[in-house]
């Protein structure tokens, strides 16, 4: 083989290694500059808080020198703003448009206890700012501590919890953030308004007092690789994100342990007009809640739209996935897939079951017992696909709309869910493994029911469905909770337009289908696998003749 010409060619040759050295040399010096960068030594655009007066010291109230270098930045035109290793306490920091606030590995932000050091709920605080990020591999920690005793306030959405653990002789105190009653402030590690173009990402945020990032009206938000934490035994009030009338907004690759919910979608008027909170993704995340690990909130008087949540695993929380709708908004266009799924039951006081999937749809005033005159109607779920999911939970699944107001057009698809119970618990108020009512337009396909073992008493069927009208039941696998009982598989009740097809029952199954309610017609039954099966259906009295056709089943 002939030698490469540059071996021929002296000169070349030398052209070449002088080259390479300058351009080791040029990597040196900006490795160098990186490290000075790093520290913001005399590089433009780098604007460190110890430059500021800053101490590192977490006894030392930082907050005054580390506004100095926000604004300083902002009025260089933009930059950023360097927090080096080290412990610093502050209140609320006014964040600038094109200011980065980069929180070095190494470097803590704690938030300041007392009440004078905020003049907004926030420790960082941003309005109506444009091309802002919080970033770094540093911690922003809130140090919320919670304390116990009991309290006579009755929250109707853990009426019944209360009820059962008192009548288990459980404790019913719970808990309340220390500073309840005498704290002004608790508050957010991010409090963002009206801002855009925003990211977040890399950082830890433990300990929040309250809603841990709380953007109201941004758009074209990014939350990427961050760490969420709160005590899950204790942590009330300690959302992890809870965007609220927002637009485009990314969240992924992030972990998020939080005692209340995990991620909220909000369309509430708390902090000024309620906006619809829309164009939503959510990716790549493990979620894990006290509270609900996701959930489409209560708190929606506008309408939360255009949703897709994709590759997340939700782990140790009390509710997988909540719709909730009090305030007369709506939700649609939603795409839920690729999940995850694992519940356990939390202490009383946290709202859920153990539940995998819950929709709620009710009139606020109804819900608490105090109707209002000018209470708007019950609001709406529509368009929504939850598939591809491995759930394992303790408690039902229920799945409903409002008489005024159906759930429309909702389906799951590829669901294998796991029942199973804790004997030691002091409560379990599990009863089928899914129960829908007051829908329209339902698809169920190849959902698959598993009942683990040690058996619940109080267990039955594994779908039950009531004031149905437009069903499909497709490749449906699963029986009842008690095989060779009464008990069957499957109900419907006021069921309208249904088709189960392609359906097997898990052997041991003695009825497969039981249609009641005078309501109940255009009922097809088609196509099933009834191996074994000593009635595939029966029907309730009150049934008329003929609501049921059955034919190909085998």
């Amino acid at each position: 083989m002939d030698e490469p010409n540059i071996l021929k060619n002296p000169e070349r040759r030398l052209r070449r290694l002088a080259v390479t050295a300058i351009t080791c040399v040029g990597v040196v010096l900006c490795f160098g500059q990186g490290s000075a960068y790093a520290r913001g030594e005399g590089h433009p655009g780098i604007f460190n808080v110890k430059d500021y007066g800053a101490t590192g010291r977490k006894a030392d109230n930082a907050q005054a020198a580390i506004q100095k270098a926000v604004d300083a930045c902002a009025k260089a035109g933009g930059g950023e703003v360097y927090l080096p290793p080290g412990e610093y306490t502050s209140g609320t920091i006014h964040l600038r448009s094109h200011v980065t606030f980069n929180i070095e590995a190494g470097a803590t932000l704690f938030a300041s206890k007392a009440d004078s050091d905020y003049d907004q709920p926030g420790v960082f605080y941003g309005e109506d700012l444009q091309d802002i990020a919080i970033q770094g591999r540093g911690t922003v920690d809130g140090e919320q501590e919670y304390f116990y005793q009991a309290s006579d306030y009755d929250d109707i959405n853990i009426h019944d919890n209360r009820l059962l653990a008192k009548a288990a002789g459980l404790s019913l105190s719970r808990s309340f953030p220390v500073g309840s009653g005498t704290r002004k402030i608790f508050p957010h590690l991010v409090f963002l308004v009206r801002c855009q173009d925003v990211r977040i990402t890399g950082l830890s945020f433990l300990r929040s007092p309250s809603w841990t990032i709380y953007p109201y009206a941004c758009e074209r938000l990014v939350i990427d690789g961050i760490y969420i934490h709160t005590s899950q035994s204790d942590g009330v009030w300690a959302d992890g994100i809870d965007p609220d009338g927002c637009k485009d907004v990314r969240i992924a690759n992030s972990t998020i342990e939080t005692g209340d919910d995990a991620i909220v979608l909000y369309s509430f008027n708390i902090s000024g007009p309620a906006l619809p909170c829309e164009n939503i993704t959510i990716t790549n995340c493990r979620l894990s809640s006290a509270s609900a690990a996701l959930k489409f909130c209560d708190c929606n008087i506008n309408c939360i739209r255009n949703v897709t949540v994709t590759n997340c695993v939700i782990t140790a929380s009390n509710r997988g996935i909540a719709f909730m709708i009090t305030m007369g908004g709506y939700v649609e266009n939603v795409e839920l897939s690729n999940l995850v799924v694992n519940c356990i039951r939390y202490k009383w006081f946290w709202w859920g079951d153990a539940d995998p999937i819950y929709f709620m749809i009710e009139r606020l005033g109804e819900r608490t017992g105090h109707p209002q005159a000018n209470e708007p109607p019950a609001g709406s779920i529509r368009n929504v696909t939850i598939r591809n999911v491995i759930a394992h939970g303790k408690g039902t699944s229920s799945i409903s709309g409002y008489p005024t107001s159906w759930l429309d057009h909702l389906t799951l698809e590829n669901i294998k869910l796991f029942i199973s119970t804790d004997p030691s618990a002091g409560y379990d108020k599990a009863t089928d493994a899914m129960k829908f009512r007051y829908a329209r337009n339902l698809e169920v396909r190849d959902v698959e029911v598993t009942w683990e073992k040690p058996e619940l008493a109080k267990w039955q069927s594994a779908l039950a469905l009531e004031d149905v009208d437009g069903l499909t039941l497709d490749d449906f696998q699963g029986g009842p909770a008690k095989l060779n009982g009464e008990d069957p598989a499957v109900i419907l009740d006021s069921v309208q337009n249904a088709t189960i097809t392609n359906s097997k029952a898990t052997a041991g199954t003695r009825v497969f289908l039981d249609v009641k309610g005078a309501k109940s017609r255009g009922i097809y039954f088609v196509g099933n696998e009834m191996h074994g099966v000593e009635t595939p259906f029966k029907t309730g009295s009150d049934v008329k003749s003929g609501t049921v056709t059955a034919s190909h089943n085998f």
